[in-house]
């Protein structure tokens, strides 16, 4: 260190500065305003993918809340048509018992009916076959009464008897 204070040279010192400035105003005027103008597009570059990023975070939050909106949205009408389901389910359930209630007391209403049409016929049948029954038997009973004379006036007394005046 001590040599370079020794050594000093003013003629040399003139020169190295006169370099330097000249130095300092060619970069100033060829190399310092394109590179801050990099420096500066650079940072609108940067503050630009900021404000993307940020629009993109605020887009991605809407569309997480549009999304639980939809997706609550298709749940309550999934569950609307669950109920209506169930409730036409209910109601056909209803209307085909009640429609087989019906059938079954129509049902039961015609077969009473018939019974007791065929138990109507049937007893006018066996009053019919008592009846010629019957009329067979007295037929019969009045052919061997009146075969026999003494049989004949005896029923004929009787019958007599019967038919007195009080």
């Amino acid at each position: 260190m001590e040599k370079l204070i020794h050594d000093f040279s003013l003629g040399l010192f003139f020169w190295q500065a006169i370099i330097l400035i000249v130095i300092i105003f060619i970069l100033g005027k060829f190399a310092w305003k394109p590179i801050v103008n990099a420096l500066e597009a650079r940072e609108e570059g940067i503050a630009n993918a900021l404000a993307a990023a940020e629009n993109a975070k605020r887009d991605l939050a809407n569309l997480k809340s549009d999304n639980e909106r939809l997706l609550a949205e298709a749940r309550a009408e999934r569950d609307a048509m669950l109920n209506d389901a169930r409730i036409m389910k209910d109601q056909m359930v209803a209307e085909a018992k009640t429609e087989a209630q019906e059938q079954g007391a129509k049902m039961i209403a015609q077969a009473q009916a018939t019974i007791q049409a065929e138990k109507n016929a049937a007893m006018a049948e066996i009053k019919n076959q008592v009846s010629s029954l019957s009329l067979d038997i007295a037929e019969k009973l009045l052919k061997d009464q009146l075969s026999n004379k003494e049989a004949q006036e005896k029923l004929v007394s009787k019958m007599l008897e019967d038919v007195k005046l009080n």
